[in-house]
């Protein structure tokens, strides 16, 4: 650099410079942070349910059973059937997962505005302390599977928390957001998988996990930047008082022609609550981003549910369990590769993404069916794929529904968009009943 440039620099400016680059990277990883945590106690009190619970049948246990891996939810059962089923698809695990979550989107939007943010954190950390909690001392079936709806009742209502809470931030924070969520499936199975091989019991794993809540007050309350008008312990929303105005640049975006564009708006459409009429039209609008959304989700978890547990190679030196668990550990990879790749690539066509996944359903169903792919590597290839798709769609759906939706609305647009891929997960795990039964009755 110039030394004369050096010299007559505005120290003001560069002061003004450095402030502005710590807030935006501050800002970006505590939404990975929050992204992380939201999602990590979910995905670890899923696999930790199911070892309480195979420790409770052997308690339980009067007699030999035919022995199941309940962790990978992959077991050998004796049947007639021609594939190694399990009697129970592991859809039934995953509708106990996703229902409580699917009614709290699908509710929560239209009165979650009062409520205000820092009183939805503490619900979403204390809800996912009791989850670990409450399966660490479980005695019974039924209390481990309450502790799982604790669990998802605290990723459900965090995500369209935290989605929301993105409008008052700048949209790149929705790039750390993404990759968090991504980084949580695979640090989840992994910390866990790795703990509990350790020799570590899987109750007193669940008990040193309840630093996952804490690392989410800390990013909320201490990392994050938050601007001088943000309601942290009041109710209101970018809709609700007449200075949304004075909002208006938090949401700033590099993109000159999208801010000329929102200054030329007229200032009526900034003022004024939201009715439910305004509700209604902004659900209409989101319909185009909910749609594509909700079935690359279905998709990819009829896969995931209904048919990785019948993709089984007795002659790969890995086990039924094993192959199960890497078909898992490569989907988990994949969605954080692309939850983590908004800041490279951006797609806008959608519908391509849920085309392409909705291929590999079919696909994958008629290799269960006919038994033609060669070897298991092929699956894993095609598993790491489908969580490509998935990602991609996820963090793409957010960004141009904050990108396109006005400000007025953005703030409810972003919690109400969140039920897509819920309502695609429950149907799929729906769907997956049937074909898990006709398989395994062939």
């Amino acid at each position: 650099m110039d030394r004369s440039e050096s010299v007559n620099a505005d120290p003001v400016m560069v002061s003004n410079n450095e402030v502005d680059r710590c807030r935006y990277w501050r800002n970006w990883t505590g939404f990975w942070w929050l992204g992380l945590c939201n999602n990590f106690a979910y995905v670890v009190m899923l696999s930790a349910a199911h070892d309480i619970l195979k420790q409770q049948e052997k308690q339980n246990a009067t007699s030999p059973t035919p022995p199941t891996d309940l962790h990978s939810g992959v077991g050998n059962s004796s049947n007639s059937s021609r594939y190694d089923c399990n009697p129970i698809s592991t859809a039934a695990v995953l509708l106990a997962d996703i229902l409580p979550t699917l009614f709290i989107k699908l509710t929560a939007p239209f009165f979650i505005h009062k409520v205000p943010y820092g009183f939805r954190v503490l619900v979403c950390v204390s809800t996912a302390a009791t989850s670990f909690l409450v399966v660490s001392f479980s005695s019974t079936v039924w209390m481990s599977i309450l502790g799982v709806v604790f669990a998802s009742v605290s990723s459900g209502l965090g995500e369209l928390s935290f989605l929301s809470l993105s409008v008052y931030f700048d949209r790149d924070v929705l790039a750390g957001w993404g990759s968090g969520t991504g980084g949580a499936g695979v640090a989840g199975a992994l910390i866990y998988s790795a703990v509990t091989q350790a020799g570590v019991p899987p109750r007193v794993t669940l008990q040193i996990m309840l630093v996952v809540p804490a690392a989410m007050v800390l990013s909320y309350f201490f990392l994050l930047v938050f601007p001088p008008v943000f309601p942290q312990w009041r109710p209101g929303s970018l809709s609700v008082d007449g200075d949304s105005r004075e909002r208006r640049p938090l949401m700033e975006d590099s993109d000159d022609e999208e801010q000329s564009a929102e200054e030329q708006l007229p200032e009526d459409k900034h003022i004024g609550p939201l009715t439910f009429g305004d509700k209604l039209r902004i659900i209409k609008d989101l319909l185009k981003f909910i749609f594509p959304l909700g079935m690359v989700y279905f998709a990819e978890y009829f896969i995931n549910q209904g048919l990785l547990e019948l993709l089984y190679f007795p002659i790969s030196r890995l086990s039924h369990a094993e192959q199960y668990r890497w078909y898992q550990t490569l989907y988990q990879v994949g969605v954080l590769v692309s939850r983590s790749s908004l800041c490279c690539l951006k797609i806008r066509k959608l519908w391509v993404l849920s085309l392409l996944q909705c291929v590999n359903a079919v696909f994958l169903g008629l290799a269960v069916y006919y038994q033609f792919l060669p070897n298991v590597w092929v699956v894993f290839i095609i598993i790491l794929y489908e969580g490509l798709l998935g990602g991609a769609a996820y963090v793409n759906t957010f960004y141009f529904i904050s990108k396109e939706t006005d400000e007025r609305g953005r703030e409810f647009a972003m919690a109400t968009a969140s039920v897509g891929d819920s309502l695609g997960i429950a149907l799929s795990g729906a769907a997956a009943f049937p074909v898990h039964n006709y398989f395994c009755s062939l």
